[in-house]
């Protein structure tokens, strides 16, 4: 289960690591456009729907290394690892639940805007450039349940792993 869920989460900076791309290289094309004086008005939207998908990867995908929302200051004064790990548990419990809000919203907001169209490009469709919302919120909250199981157990070994 560990190995799908490492898998998971390359693949998920894989797809970040993608769109950044194509938001970077975008925006190059959009400042390069405007010097020559060529309308690109396309550059637009697909800057900003592939830096929306980026962010959203990337920060699903830090949940997992538990570098997203950390709090550290309290638990790096801990040095009992048993109550490190309740406190990771009830950190982690409270991030589940923003984590299943954002993938029931997300889905909401997907079917919302499924038909809707982009403004520069209007044969696209919005629905799936807000399915980054759902990803997102679905991956963080397998990472997170992850996270709880681990803590769970380091608590039941006494705080050995």
């Amino acid at each position: 289960m560990k190995k799908a869920i490492e898998m998971l989460q390359k693949i998920q900076i894989a797809i970040g690591g993608f769109f950044l791309c194509i938001f970077l290289l975008t925006v190059v094309f959009q400042m390069m456009s405007r010097y020559l004086g060529i309308a690109a008005t396309w550059t637009e939207d697909v800057s900003m729907y592939s830096f929306i998908w980026a962010v959203f990867m990337g920060a699903g995908a830090m949940v997992y290394e538990k570098r997203h929302f950390a709090f550290t200051s309290i638990s790096d004064m801990m040095k009992d690892p048993v109550k490190k790990s309740i406190l990771s548990i009830i950190i982690s419990l409270i991030m589940l639940v923003f984590a299943v809000l954002m993938a029931n919203y997300g889905i909401k907001v997907t079917k919302q805007f499924w038909n809707y169209t982009w403004v520069n490009i209007p044969s696209f469709k919005r629905g799936p450039t807000w399915l980054c919302l759902p990803l997102c919120g679905i991956t963080s909250a397998i990472y997170l349940i992850s996270q709880i199981v681990d803590d769970i157990s380091t608590i039941m070994k006494g705080g050995k792993k």
